[in-house]
């Protein structure tokens, strides 16, 4: 038995249902961790058939082609070079099952299941597969190790099942996705506790990349049992680190590596935006994307976020005025595809607003206009970025924020067309401070250019639909840093009307602001998919029903 241990960890994007490509991916890796001597190489939960899968596991012919991808991958393993530990999709007396694999000398060395299925928030495992038994540890080069499957160590008893077992350290491979501040929680809340309770190293192994409304970070890690830190991964970049271990008279420990510095707020918010709309549109096949630019800090940001995620040659953006669209705004505008460099077109809406005038006038006569008119210049906007992307292939992205999406300040089939909404989880406020963060750096996996990218007077200035003469939001809305702030107590924190009067805010204001919430259901149900951003976003985690009557105040 070997008193040293070399085991790669992969940290990698994958591309769900994409079999033969994950795999091909793996074995590349692979002859890397070859190149540097690795022992094992371990790579993250489900990653051959992609996470999360969804329904997709139901099929039968996915699984079968899952189990023969794996072994030719056990297969390979008989030439030199490290074993794997391989996350899949296994069948076992009829049940389907979240497993890994360990992979050594040509063929399928072990399996082990998923004990605790995670079914709350973004998670729904529990319809999917069957909790395996609690799992014993695998025994590789004679040493016991305890593989751990994402959630099973969010509770104690597996993992002190493990130790238990004698198992000597535990690598635990997950698909963990990003939320605010969750890498706090994973290291000090998780898995310290668990090393420090077993007394065994634990190396946290996450997938990074994204796919649909998650995004993944990465960020992994290695503690040793006495919960210290010794290895930090990048967050939101694909990187394969070999970790060396030594036997010592005590256990296993994990030598000292590389730590390196994850990103803080609002620069994760900002990367999770862009890593998102990235592998979306990529994965998808769009060319690029359209978007309208209005002069407005959400198209702006929009823009910035698709420029950084793509490139500049890959983000078309659309100036469309009608009577009510200022100067300031054409200038705001222009000036931020400037400083993106993006390609930036004008389309007048107004000859279309007069048909549409022309045509409704015997039916609307006598009827003063209010919002319907407003509504009509938005859904002719959709209408024409929609051509555009039918026309040329652009994906189009939307740019309305979760303050808007929350009380419903956007237009259905208008501003709320198209396939993928970056902003669709954070709030005003969040779109203010990632604009300023922007125009004072540049993200590691961005894009874009360095510098101001979005101009301050687009920052600095009210905000406004600019649907009507003289418009601003706060014509129908309370200030953002008051309306925020409710909406963060009534959709993360589920507190009621009485509650957060308590805390000081206006009874009236509230009970207003929670009966646009629950009106806007409708919209929010047909809105496109965004990235995730915090505890609550609308559709994966905050599941309300249209039709009900329940109020709290």
């Amino acid at each position: 038995m070997p008193d040293t241990l070399k085991i790669t960890l992969a940290q990698m994007n994958q591309s769900v249902g994409d079999l033969s490509g994950n795999a091909t991916a793996m074995l590349g890796a692979r002859a890397r961790a070859r190149q540097d001597g690795a022992d094992l190489i371990a790579f993250p939960e489900l990653h051959l058939v992609g996470y999360p899968p969804e329904d997709l596991v139901l099929k039968p012919a996915l699984v079968e082609r899952a189990a023969a991808e794996l072994q030719n991958l056990a297969a390979a393993t008989a030439s030199a070079g490290p074993a794997m530990l391989v996350g899949s999709v296994f069948v076992a007396d009829g049940a389907l099952h979240n497993g890994v694999a360990l992979l050594d000398q040509g063929k399928v060395a072990a399996i082990r299941f998923k004990h605790e299925l995670p079914n709350y928030g973004t998670f729904d495992e529990m319809r999917l597969f069957q909790p395996g038994p609690l799992p014993e540890p695998v025994i590789f080069l004679g040493t016991m190790i305890g593989v751990p499957i994402c959630e099973d160590i969010w509770h104690p008893s597996v993992c002190k099942h493990l130790a238990d077992f004698g198992a000597e350290m535990l690598i635990c491979i997950n698909g963990s996705p990003y939320e605010i501040d969750k890498d706090t929680l994973r290291i000090d809340g998780v898995a310290k506790r668990r090393a420090v309770s077993t007394g065994l190293p634990l190396a946290y192994l996450n997938r990074v990349g994204g796919q649909d409304e998650l995004v993944f970070d990465g960020a992994s890690f290695v503690v040793n049992g006495d919960g210290s830190l010794a290895v930090q991964m990048k967050d939101w970049q694909e990187e394969e680190v070999l970790t060396r271990w030594t036997k010592t008279a005590t256990g296993w420990r994990c030598d000292r590596g590389a730590v390196e510095e994850l990103c803080g707020h609002p620069e994760s918010v900002y990367n999770a935006m862009v890593l998102g709309l990235r592998d979306y549109v990529n994965r998808n096949r769009f060319p690029g994307v359209v978007l309208g630019l209005s002069g407005g800090i959400d198209s702006a940001v929009c823009a910035a976020i698709a420029v950084d995620a793509l490139g500049a040659d890959r983000v078309w953006c659309v100036m469309m005025p009608s009577r009510f669209t200022t100067d300031e705004s054409l200038k705001d505008a222009a000036d931020c595809a400037m400083a993106l460099r993006c390609r930036l077109d004008t389309i007048p809406i107004g000859l279309a607003v007069a048909a549409y005038e022309t045509m409704l006038a015997p039916t609307f006569a006598g009827r003063a206009p209010d919002l319907t008119e407003e509504n009509i210049q938005s859904r002719i906007r959709g209408v024409t970025l929609m051509a555009l992307s039918n026309k040329f292939g652009p994906m189009l992205v939307t740019t309305g924020n979760k303050s808007e999406m929350s009380v419903g300040y956007a237009t259905i089939y208008g501003d709320m067309a198209g396939g993928y909404n970056p902003l669709k989880d954070a709030y005003k406020e969040t779109v203010f401070a990632i604009a300023r963060w922007r125009n004072t750096a540049r993200p590691r996996i961005g894009m874009g250019p360095e510098g101001v990218v979005i101009p301050q007077n687009i920052i600095d200035k009210p905000p406004t639909a600019e649907l009507r003469e003289n418009q601003k939001d706060s014509d129908s809305l309370p200030p953002y840093d008051v309306l925020d702030p409710i909406l963060m107590g009534l959709v993360e924190q589920e507190k009621s009307v009485d509650q957060l009067v308590v805390e000081g805010f206006d009874r009236l204001t509230v009970a207003r602001i929670e009966r646009l919430l629950h009106l806007a259901e409708y919209k929010r149900r047909q809105a496109p998919p965004g990235v995730k951003l915090g505890s609550r976003n609308f559709g994966r985690d905050r599941r309300y029903p249209i039709t009900q009557a329940f109020r709290t105040g």
